[in-house]
Order: C-alpha cells, then sequence, then structure tokens
C-alpha cells in the first residue's frame, strides 16, 4: 500500500546520506584569522587605501565567501586581531604552536591563516621553517579592504582554501596566495604597497589558481617543513635579533646600540653585495669578537649575498644571508639562535634554507 509519508522519509534519508557523501569528498580546511588589511574595512567603497585594519572577525569572513562551501569544509579560529606590523616574537611563536598542533589533526587537510600583507612574508617563512609537516599551510592576505570597490580578499581568501585542501599542495612548504599567484613563502616578498599584485619572488611564481585549479611550474628547493631541523613545539622563545639599514654616512654607533640592547645577532642591511662602510668594519668586527653574530644581507631588492666578496667574511668570522632579504634573514637567525650556534653551523643554515 502506497504510504506517502514512508516515501518521503526515504527520499529525506537519501539526500541526507547524498549531502554526507559529498561532505565526505570535500577537504577538512582551518581558517586561522590574524587580521589585517583582509578584515579591514573602510569608510567608503572608494577607501581602497585608507582604512582599518582588523575589524572583521572570522566567522563574518568566511560567510562573506559562499562559495568556499564548494570546494571544502571550512571552520575559523580567531587566533588575534591585529594589523601585522604589530606582530611580535610571541605571537609568531603562539601562532605557528597552533599551525603545529592543527596539522597533526587527522580531521584536518589543509590550514589557511589570514595575515595583514606588511609582515606576511615574515611569519610565511617563520612556519615555513619551523612547522614540520607535509600539509598545506598557505598565508593569504589583501592589498585592499573587503568594502572597497574591487576588493581582492574574497577571490584571494577562496584561492588559499582551494589550494590548501588540494593534494598536490602537500610537501611544497609554506605557501603564499594573493593576486591568482602561489608563491612561496621562503621566497615571495611584499614590493609595493597600493597594487593588487603587491607580492612577487624574485626566482618566480611557484603556480597559479585560476577558477579554482591549481597550475604548477615549479617546486622550492631549500629546506622547509617536515625536512627541517627547527620545531615550533620546541621553541620557548626566539633569540634576540636586529636589523641595521646601512646608508651614506651611516654610523657606527647604530650597530653598538643594537648590541647593547641585547641582540644575539645584527642583521647588516647593506648596501649593493651587503657592503658595509669602512667606518662601521671595525665596531662590527668588535661585536663579533664580544660574541654577536654579524650577518650581511642587502638593502636591494634581487640577488645575493657573495660570501667573502666585499668583505673577508673568512677573516671576520661572519656570515652571509645568501639571497634572503634583512628581515627574512632576521627570522632564520632568530630560530636558530634560539639553540645557540657557531658561525659555521650559522652559516650552513642560511646555505640551506
Amino acid at each position: 500500500m502506497f504510504n506517502p509519508l514512508r516515501k518521503r522519509l526515504a527520499l529525506l534519508a537519501l539526500a541526507a546520506s547524498t549531502l554526507a557523501a559529498l561532505a565526505a569528498d570535500k577537504p577538512n580546511v582551518v581558517i586561522l584569522a590574524t587580521g589585517g588589511t583582509i578584515a579591514g574595512a573602510g569608510a567608503s567603497t572608494l577607501n581602497s587605501a585608507s582604512y582599518q585594519a582588523a575589524k572583521v572577525p572570522v566567522d563574518k569572513l568566511i560567510l562573506s565567501v559562499p562559495e568556499l562551501a564548494k570546494v571544502a569544509q571550512v571552520r575559523g579560529e580567531q587566533v588575534s586581531q591585529i594589523a601585522s606590523e604589530s606582530f611580535t616574537n610571541d605571537k609568531l611563536l603562539a601562532l605557528g604552536k597552533r599551525v603545529a598542533a592543527l596539522a597533526k589533526q587527522a580531521d584536518v587537510d589543509g590550514i589557511v591563516v589570514t595575515h595583514g600583507t606588511d609582515t606576511l612574508e615574515e611569519t610565511a617563512y617563520f612556519l615555513n621553517l619551523t612547522v614540520r609537516t607535509d600539509k598545506p599551510i598557505v598565508l593569504v592576505g589583501s592589498m585592499r579592504p573587503g568594502t572597497a570597490l574591487s576588493a581582492d580578499g574574497a577571490l584571494n581568501l577562496y584561492n588559499a582554501v582551494v589550494v590548501a585542501g588540494s593534494p598536490d599542495a602537500r610537501a611544497k612548504g609554506v605557501l603564499v596566495t594573493l593576486n591568482d599567484q602561489i608563491d612561496s613563502g621562503r621566497d615571495v616578498s611584499k614590493q609595493i604597497n597600493i597594487k593588487t599584485d603587491a607580492f612577487s619572488s624574485q626566482w618566480g611564481a611557484l603556480g597559479m589558481v585560476v577558477e579554482g585549479r591549481n597550475y604548477w611550474f615549479r617546486a622550492p628547493i631549500k629546506r622547509h617543513t617536515a625536512q627541517s631541523e627547527f620545531d615550533v613545539e620546541q621553541i620557548s622563545q626566539l633569540a634576540p635579533v636586529e636589523i641595521v639599514y646601512s646608508y651614506g654616512n651611516v654610523p657606527a654607533s647604530l650597530y653598538e646600540a643594537a648590541a647593547a640592547g641585547g641582540a644575539k645577532a645584527i642583521i647588516h642591511a647593506g648596501t649593493g653585495n651587503g657592503s658595509v662602510a669602512d667606518r662601521a668594519v671595525p665596531t662590527l668586527r668588535k661585536l663579533r669578537q664580544q660574541g654577536v653574530q654579524i650577518i650581511r644581507s642587502a638593502r636591494v631588492a634581487g640577488g645575493f649575498v657573495l660570501r667573502n666578496a666585499e668583505q673577508p667574511d673568512d677573516q671576520y668570522d661572519w656570515v652571509v644571508a645568501h639571497d634572503l632579504n634583512p628581515q627574512k634573514a632576521r627570522i632564520l637567525a632568530s630560530v636558530a639562535l634560539a639553540q645557540g650556534r657557531s658561525s659555521q653551523d650559522l652559516q650552513r643554515i642560511f646555505w640551506e634554507y
């Protein structure tokens, strides 16, 4: 005998099982929100460069991009709510430990970190060095607040979730997705402050995301994540490292002030090939003899610092940062020196990472 109620219940059960099956096929992605422009708001739709960062909470950020539900099962956590220029070593460690804990969970396939663009490259490199996992970790930000005309944050976030949930993004280290590009967290840096294509790497992007599909063109060669000798869960405090920016007429007293403030290493952001002014050489040699590591980086946007070129690094017992810019050299030195290193071991680390 025909029973419409029983038929309706059967159809509902079938629909529920179908939805469950569809959900099961989608990757589980956790979004950790830290603030920044991607969570910012302006006074009007015309405010694309003047606005308040870190205003929109993670739940509203996720709801503003309903397309996320089509590519992943997404949940969010509010780790912090700040503009990224206010990131400290303590905040880096707290974020890194949370990312590492999530990466160990069987029900997490990938992690997205929303972040302000000012120091996004530093956080990406820190996680690349210290979170020991093959699972995709993707940092994302935006150059315009969500309230602006032609806001870039929604698509950037969508692309980040796509990448974080993709099996083909595994074992590639920490990634950064902005402006449709997929960059290595090690290589990428912010090059301009008023364009949506603000981030690039002198060695080129790893790939692109186009209409929800990843296209890969190269892979990172330096040590990272699961192959790293560093582990954020074993680090209780980062070593104090300072950057001194060189320029014509730079006084040697800046280096002395950094050392007096407790720096275990000084990143010399030199001109050209990490050049050091003649009047600063005696001071830097003295500081090295006192136990402060001297690391030559360069303030120029591209290239890399050659060892024993411009300065006799072997003779002075200095380290060169290779192709790392000053801010990333600071991150690596802070991580490495948290456990104490000789200058020879520190140089090895700069070559490998």
